[in-house]
């Protein structure tokens, strides 16, 4: 199992033992067609990485069973099956509304930080639009804000340094190309905004580099231009 089923599997495990005073379920002591058989049997698909039949249990749980205190592991669950299973969309969706639904869950840290790795999953190359960086960062941030001492914060930092580091490489390829077309003066901005929001990241060396040698072309641009 890949690390992050692992922590969301963990997460459900931790939850259920709040609800039920860490007793797990047992076939012996739930009756079929109960919200916690139903529950169960989207938490063994889960567990087995048939998310789609997850997600139609814990959604029977949530339909048939809205009273229930599964319901709204429920619907944990089918944001974290949908986040599994590559659909990051729908996984962000499910996760902000749980949050408009339940703002002041106990375990809030988490769902934001998984709607932070909704934007970080669909995160571009350093040669195309940075949008879903820019929101992931926007995400994350606002975790570590407002929770500072949550374990999701400090894996959201780490996160964070990521995509501040994508942010920076792409202004950096956007600097390198109007160098290379010796629009210089476009380049100089770029390499300067990296050298002033993007420093200690693993760039300042050659983000020192360009800046001198850009300064330098533009005063041979400036001096033959009095000549």
């Amino acid at each position: 199992m890949h690390f992050r089923h692992v922590k969301i599997f963990l997460l459900i495990v931790a939850l259920i033992s709040i609800l039920f005073g860490c007793a797990w379920f047992s076939r012996e002591s739930i009756g079929r067609g109960t919200p916690e058989a139903i529950y169960q049997k989207g938490y063994e698909n889960y567990h087995k990485e048939k998310y789609k039949k997850a997600i139609e249990s814990f959604q029977r749980v949530q339909e048939e069973y809205p009273l229930s205190k599964l319901a709204i592991m429920a619907e944990i669950g089918i944001a974290d099956a949908f986040f599994s299973n590559g659909d990051y969309l729908e996984a962000e969706m499910s996760y902000e509304d749980f949050m408009n639904m339940h703002p002041n869950y106990e375990n809030l840290p988490y769902i934001m930080y998984q709607v932070g790795m909704c934007h970080y999953k669909h995160m571009s190359g350093i040669d195309r639009d940075q949008s879903e960086a820019q929101k992931a960062r926007g995400k994350f941030e606002r975790l570590i804000t407002r929770f500072p001492s949550s374990k999701f914060s400090f894996m959201a930092e780490k996160r964070l340094r990521e995509c501040r580091r994508r942010l920076g490489e792409h202004e950096f390829y956007v600097g390198q190309f109007y160098f290379e077309i010796k629009k210089y003066n476009a380049a100089l901005k770029r390499f300067e905004t990296v050298s002033k929001q993007y420093a200690n990241l693993g760039m300042d060396y050659k983000t020192s580099y360009f800046i001198r040698e850009t300064k330098r072309l533009i005063a041979e641009e400036t001096n033959q231009k009095s000549e």
